[in-house]
């Protein structure tokens, strides 16, 4: 079997946008067949370096090659920032999507009224392993009591801090978000070339503890229908404590009001930031960075002191695609890269946290990096509203558009937040 592993090229990526106009995928049907020969394309995303996962990928496939001779793999690692264009083409066109892909938890009520998840319910059940998958993890992969993927790592974020540079400042570490907010200052203050604390505009993920912790939540509601609360005077707190970040005595606009969470753990990992909101899956890209040895995570505190801001419940998922005509070759090879030695050796190089819960012990229990991480999951996590809504809210950049325009000066916190609940009430609206 060929194994071959590409990036995609501004070509081909100018194509799918395009596809990505076509009609609505609702009406797409699987295709009937279940071939056990040809190639099988898999799409993962692609990290800060991702070379560590690659490498744990391709022990995936040569194990997979022994089981399955005259099968050729075709992985592709695409952008996470474009994988909404690019999996919903691939939704529309069945003759070019892949088999397999992985995708963010948050995709996926989107991606199965959509069409273009396959149920694998039946599959899910009868593997071994999925006794052991963590209840919230598994909760991801469910819409309707029907489960559509695996989970395949979960991810919280927590404050990563220079040692080096707390040390030769004299500074604590944080315990409250207005000491977050001083502390950031003054090491800008005191290294003007450097950021405090690096955020982004588009770092949607990264601002909402900010949001959580003063009482704010995106949206109010349940089973399915919703109605958008980013708009609150509570949320309208948190949005204020974390624009106020992009400023020449932080973060400076112009150069951060466009920043996503990546950008921002690469900021920090090159010594340009003495803090960053990263997450357990960050650990690898800091490890092969500047500050190397010269850091810390702790979790990311809240309003007061001793709280811990609530965090998103991320992580990531693998499915098998609805129009696939190698069904059962996808779904073995789901299981095997989603199988707990896999999660195990994700671990280790990307500091991925496992979905099984035995596994999350064993490198718990190893690592001490995995401690502050484990204490804000314990604290409590949060997660966006469970509605296919959120796929659309999401890609139109709902949120990141809102800080963006607020620390542009375009608009207040007030106005922007409002006009952003309006859109996510659209879309609310839109799913039914």
């Amino acid at each position: 079997m060929k194994l071959s592993v590409r990036f995609a090229g501004a070509a081909a990526l100018a194509a799918l946008l395009a596809t990505a106009c076509a009609p609505g995928t609702s009406g797409n049907s699987s295709s009937g067949k279940d071939e056990k020969t040809g190639t099988l394309r898999v799409w993962l995303f692609q990290e800060v370096n991702n070379k560590p996962k690659e490498q744990v990928v391709d022990r995936v496939l040569a194990g997979f090659e022994k089981a399955h001779e005259g099968i050729d793999v075709s992985v592709e690692y695409i952008p996470v920032e474009t994988r909404a264009q690019r999996i919903k083409a691939a939704f529309n066109d069945p003759r070019s999507a892949p088999d397999l892909i992985e995708y963010g938890n948050t995709d996926t009520a989107g991606y199965v009224k959509d069409g273009g998840l396959a149920d694998v319910t039946a599959d899910f059940t009868a593997w071994d392993e999925a006794e052991d998958t963590d209840p919230t993890a598994r909760q991801s992969v469910t819409v309707d009591g029907k489960v559509y993927g695996v989970p395949y790592f979960v991810g919280v974020r927590a404050l990563y801090y220079r040692t080096d540079l707390f040390d030769r400042l004299g500074l604590d570490v944080p315990r409250t978000q207005a000491e977050l907010l001083s502390t950031a200052r003054k090491i800008r203050a005191a290294e003007p070339g450097l950021y405090g604390l690096a955020v982004g505009g588009a770092y949607t993920y990264g601002a909402l503890p900010f949001v959580w912790a003063h009482g704010g939540e995106l949206a109010t509601g349940k089973g399915g229908s919703y109605a958008a609360a980013i708009d609150s005077a509570a949320a309208r707190r948190g949005i204020e404590a974390y624009t106020s970040l992009f400023g020449d005595d932080n973060c400076p606009a112009a150069k951060c009001a466009g920043m996503g969470g990546n950008d921002t753990v690469t900021a920090f990992a090159s010594g340009k930031a003495g803090m960053a909101i990263g997450g357990d899956f960050s650990h690898q890209a800091v490890e092969a960075g500047k500050v190397k040895g010269k850091y810390a995570v702790v979790p990311l505190p809240g309003v007061k002191e001793g709280e811990i801001a609530p965090a998103f419940a991320g992580g990531n998922n693998l499915g098998v695609l609805k129009s696939t005509s190698h069904r059962t070759l996808a779904v073995d090879l789901m299981k095997r890269l989603a199988a707990k030695k896999t999660q195990g050796e994700l671990f280790d190089a990307m500091g991925f946290l496992p979905t099984f819960t035995d596994v999350r012990q064993e490198v718990a229990q190893k690592e001490p990096f995995v401690k502050p991480f484990v204490e804000t999951l314990a604290a409590g996590t949060r997660f966006v509203p469970a509605s296919a809504a959120w796929a659309q809210i999401d890609s139109s950049l709902v949120l990141p558009t809102m800080f963006q325009e607020i620390v542009s000066g375009k608009k207040d916190v007030a106005a922007a937040s409002k006009d952003a609940a309006r859109k996510m009430n659209d879309a609310f609206g839109s799913a039914g």
